[in-house]
């Protein structure tokens, strides 16, 4: 052997320990891969591997250039470059390299498919995983751990929950991560009930799977579900992760449940949970929710970082507590933090300078979100501005808006016009706007219940007792208002009509002592309690 030959050997097998080293930078490996060009091992599959591995972590396009320019191949090198595409969410060069692997005439393995599977689901491309799946049938690994997780996570994705379930059914080692998967998706398509079920089901339990039911039940609207959930997930000694307590955050939000969400608060604050974006905004959103805007002030100033949806949040609940010029304040504030509003945070910002009558203000950031934030006004922001207007009596600028919008108005918008016409006494233009929302198939039963009340305040009661035969002769059902409040730590829902309550004689023998109470002090309690 001559001595170049040799020194070549030398600096292959030297380039070849390096990749063993750990923390090796860009600008290292390149030059490794230098050496084993240069001393030829780089035809060697082992060091190629090696190498392609370490670039994967970098580089992951030179790492395929590498890879297509080897002599031999293998499918351990193939599956390497798969996984690079695939964890750097460019999944339709990972499928197309899956394609070439068996043009190539090299036959995947068990965690060639789990690859191909999570590049599936990425771009959701459902064609292509059950054509993956008849392969896996046909050559032999459907009975595999990682090939069955694969495609249950894949039909789960795809929402095609009886085959996931089917999948499930007949899988022999299935561990808390694949329970979890199918509980999720029978969530993420709204069949809570099948989730409960399921869960019910559940040998062993983590903090996601707990979870997952939490925000099942948040998401259908059964809040008192959710948070039954989250208490006996504590109760079996279950500490509750960031969705988890995001998820009770929400329910307690939506029940007004204050001591439990405080409760949830101190519990975040004793484990040194970190107020991130996601957990600060729920805080905020439940007391805001709950009416504790000052606490929700508090939790929004102690967030190390801000982002639109904590504002956005916070300027929602200012603003439906009767704040609307701190609201407006803090769309300034966003500005000057460097945060860009969302088509959320206007809706926000417009409806609370509805309900305080900043008329010239509303207009001015009405026009700034397509002049300003490049923000195109929808359906929904028009209805604000229509109810803007409305509110403020200015009921032919606002009909004016109607006409002249870009898009068919919906019942929204129509109902905030109708809602001015009856705020203002305005029969004959509200009669107008009914007529438009029949015409679209849109008078439900809230609609002909403000014409009535329009027509009563006008003392036209001939046309109330129209309104009235009309909704019974088209069997419009008035859907019962409903309230919730929280009493000791539990929350109570009232229905209207239903006298079932186990204290309903001392709630109304209360109401009648505060009536009696307010007609010696000269109000009207009719007026009061409207």
């Amino acid at each position: 052997m001559s001595q170049s030959v040799s020194n070549y050997l030398k600096c292959g097998y030297k380039a070849l320990s390096l990749l063993n080293k750990p923390c090796l930078q860009l600008t290292q490996l390149y030059q490794i891969h230098s050496h084993l060009i240069v001393s030829g091992s780089i035809s060697d599959p082992f060091a190629a591997g090696k190498l392609i591995s370490q670039l994967v972590s970098f580089d992951h396009t030179h790492a395929y250039a590498v890879f297509c320019r080897l002599p031999h191949k293998s499918t351990y090198l193939w599956n390497t470059v798969l996984r690079s595409f695939v964890e750097n969410k460019d999944s339709n060069n990972a499928l197309s390299v899956y394609k070439m692997m068996m043009s190539s005439g090299f036959l995947p393995n068990n965690y060639t498919f789990s690859f191909v599977f999570r590049g599936c689901i990425d771009i959701g491309d459902v064609g292509f995983g059950l054509l993956c799946h008849a392969q896996v049938i046909k050559l032999g690994w459907e009975c595999y751990d990682f090939v069955q997780n694969g495609l249950i996570h894949f039909y789960v994705s795809c929402d095609l929950m009886r085959c996931a379930r089917m999948l499930f059914d007949v899988s022999l080692n299935r561990d808390v991560v694949t329970w979890t998967a199918v509980l999720n998706g029978y969530v993420k398509c709204g069949d809570v009930g099948s989730a409960k079920k399921l869960f019910d089901e559940m040998p062993e339990r983590n903090a996601v799977s707990w979870s997952v039911m939490v925000n099942g039940y948040v998401k259908v609207g059964c809040f008192k579900e959710a948070l039954e959930i989250f208490n006996e997930m504590q109760r079996s000694g279950v500490r509750p992760n960031h969705a988890g307590i995001v998820g009770a955050l929400s329910a307690c939000g939506s029940l007004g449940a204050l001591d439990q969400g405080k409760w949830i608060h101190a519990y975040v604050d004793r484990s040194k949970m970190e107020l991130d974006t996601v957990l600060g905004t729920a805080l905020i959103d439940m007391y805001a929710k709950c009416g504790s805007v000052e606490a929700a002030c508090r939790v929004f100033e102690d967030m190390p970082r801000r982002d639109v949806y904590a504002f956005t949040s916070l300027i929602s609940g200012l603003s439906n507590h009767g704040d609307s010029v701190m609201a407006v304040e803090l769309l300034k504030r966003m500005g000057d933090e460097g945060i860009k509003p969302n088509e959320v945070t206007f809706i926000c910002i417009l409806s609370a300078c509805a309900r305080v009558g900043l008329v010239d203000e509303g207009l001015r950031v009405f026009e700034s979100m397509n002049d300003v934030y490049g923000i195109k006004p929808e359906v929904e922001h028009y209805g604000c501005l229509v109810d803007l207007l409305g509110r403020a009596g200015l009921l032919e600028q606002a009909k004016d808006v109607v006409r002249d919008m870009p898009m068919e108005p919906d019942i929204y918008v129509l109902g905030a016009l109708l809602n001015a016409c009856r705020v203002h006494g305005d029969a004959d233009l509200g009669n107008e706007m009914v007529e438009g929302l029949v015409s679209r198939s849109l008078d439900h039963s809230g609609v002909h219940v403000l014409l009535s009340n329009i027509y009563a305040s006008a003392n036209q009661w001939d046309r109330v007792e129209r309104v009235r035969k009309g909704m019974v002769e088209k069997d419009v059902k008035k859907v019962p208002g409903c309230s919730l409040i929280e009493v000791d730590g539990v929350v109570v829902e009232f229905i209207a009509g239903n006298r079932y309550h186990v204290l309903m004689e001392d709630i109304e023998l209360l109401w009648i002592q505060s009536d009696i109470h307010l007609k010696s002090h000269s109000f009207d309690s009719d007026i009061l309690l409207i």
